[in-house]
């Protein structure tokens, strides 16, 4: 049986009045839990339907449908709601979904047009059913429940195919690395269809007796896929006594500047997680600086998401923490690193599979420490050569870059370069005036603290943020660099054409 059904039975027994989903209009108790569970899912099978995708915003009624699915044996797919049409048809099509679960049946019914009909379905809340006519299924590994989509940095977004068996054991593990306890408030700040927030946000908090706090994007303050209202976000913290949340770089780093800049800071937080794409250790120390309980974290879709973090009595800040107890990992011989213990079941359609050991190669360069810290060192397809021969990882330059507060996100190129360049998306702040020449000062203090082969020379400003709508940054965060460099790639050339005239 499911250790996550265990839990919720247990818990539903010793702490039935306890709130375990909290909501903006509802709340369902640990009591009440399981038996709304059970509804949704004798739906659910009552259907005929046996895969279901799940388009919708962040809700209660989206966690009891991850939940349904996952106790009725039931295939489900998270779709992120920011993919684009084409991004979104793939994903169905690929995965032979018979049925969308959402609460946008009309951009669903756009999409389908006539392949499409209402379907029946009591106890999903707001979510209506849509049956898709004419589905191939395709053959999926035996163990998968979950299919995961990432869009990775090129081409269309692949599958991953996840056992139960999998995510469990990193949301256990993700729990007791987390000191996770039945007192605490999650936050869900970042879309469910996000594999880490589906899991150290739904689950990790169930399995502890918590209570997980469910809102619509927007009152926590992020709009389509990038747009970030920090004050709201601030004051959902606050409101909702959070205590953890997860969150990528750049809502950290909107954060701690609305703070710097005299926001109230959330009472309650014990445990912010921070992931999804490289962060700055100057950030980290201003999150310090200013009581932000921050915690760096490394993991990937492939290995049903956290590898390591750091935790309170085990930080080390530069460091993405130590290991979780069920990772094995090993080196390549170019420093790749190699992933064990929770892997994925392979990409639907493709033949790309864990090793016959169960060792997956991440894509990540890096190395563990005397005292079991993993630090990474870079992106191994990212590192780049300049034309002097030197070695770059763009993603410690970038670091160095958007820990500035007027430089937002920052893109670096420099392959067969004399000198590096930049694509930087400022952010406005109060009292600038002036945002080139504030870019410029920025840049200039980053530089100070890098050695001359990786500073940046000169640069390209855009107001276009990198979002996964626009095709320029994944799902997780990172940055679609072949994308951003063919957009740019005019602009870039004149400035090496400029000034190396």
């Amino acid at each position: 049986m499911s250790e996550l059904w265990e839990a919720l039975q247990r818990n539903a027994v010793q702490q039935p009045a306890a709130i375990a989903l909290q909501g903006a209009t509802q709340a369902i108790s640990y009591g009440a839990l399981p038996e709304r569970i059970e509804q949704l899912k004798s739906a659910l099978l009552a259907s005929g339907c046996r895969r279901f995708g799940l388009l919708a915003d962040n809700s209660i009624d989206w966690a009891l449908a991850d939940l349904a699915a996952g106790c009725g044996e039931i295939l489900l797919v998270p779709l992120p709601p920011f993919f684009s049409p084409q991004q979104l048809m793939h994903a169905l099509q690929n995965s032979g979904v018979q049925a969308i679960l959402t609460d946008q049946p009309q951009r669903v019914a756009a999409l389908l047009g006539e392949q499409a009909e209402r379907l029946p379905l009591e106890s999903a809340g707001s979510l209506s059913a849509l049956r898709l006519r004419h589905v191939a299924e395709p053959s999926i590994p035996p163990a998968t429940a979950k299919i995961t989509y990432t869009s990775g940095t090129t081409g269309q977004p692949k599958g991953v195919c996840l056992s139960r068996t999998a995510m469990e054991t990193v949301a256990q593990s993700l729990a007791d690395a987390s000191q996770a306890v039945a007192q605490d408030r999650h936050l869900c700040l970042l879309p469910l269809s996000t594999l880490l927030e589906n899991i150290g946000g739904i689950y990790v908090p169930l399995l502890a007796g918590a209570t997980t706090c469910i809102l619509p994007l927007a009152e926590v303050g992020l709009t389509g896929a990038a747009a970030l209202d920090v004050a709201k976000m601030a004051g959902a913290l606050s409101r909702q006594r959070a205590s953890s949340a997860i969150m990528v770089p750049q809502l950290l780093h909107a954060l701690i500047a609305a703070l710097a800049q005299g926001a109230p800071r959330p009472a309650d937080l014990r445990f912010v997680a921070v992931g999804g794409a490289p962060v700055s250790p100057r950030l980290l120390a201003q999150a310090q600086q200013i009581g932000l309980p921050v915690f760096e974290g490394y993991g990937l879709s492939e290995c049903a998401s956290v590898l390591a973090v750091n935790a309170p009595g085990a930080n080390l800040p530069g460091s993405v923490g130590k290991l979780l107890p069920h990772v094995r990992l090993k080196f390549a011989a170019d420093g790749e690193i190699l992933a064990a213990g929770a892997v994925f079941e392979g990409y639907l359609g493709l033949d790309e599979q864990p090793d016959a050991d169960g060792f997956w190669p991440t894509g990540d360069t890096g190395y563990l420490d005397a005292a079991g810290y993993l630090h990474l060192t870079g992106r191994k397809k990212n590192m780049f050569i300049t034309s002097f021969g030197r070695n770059v990882a763009p993603e410690w330059v970038e670091r160095e870059l958007t820990v500035q507060p007027v430089i937002a996100q920052a893109a670096v190129f420099g392959e067969a370069r004399p000198w590096n360049a930049a694509v930087i998306v400022p952010r406005a702040l109060p009292g600038v005036a002036d945002l080139p020449a504030a870019v410029a000062q920025a840049v200039a203090s980053a530089n100070q603290s890098l050695p001359d082969y990786a500073q940046i020379r000169h640069w390209v400003l855009t107001d276009e943020a990198f979002t996964p709508q626009n095709g320029l940054l994944t799902a997780n965060g990172r940055l679609r660099r072949v994308e951003i460099l063919a957009k740019f790639a005019a602009s870039l050339d004149s400035l090496y054409q400029e000034f190396n005239a």
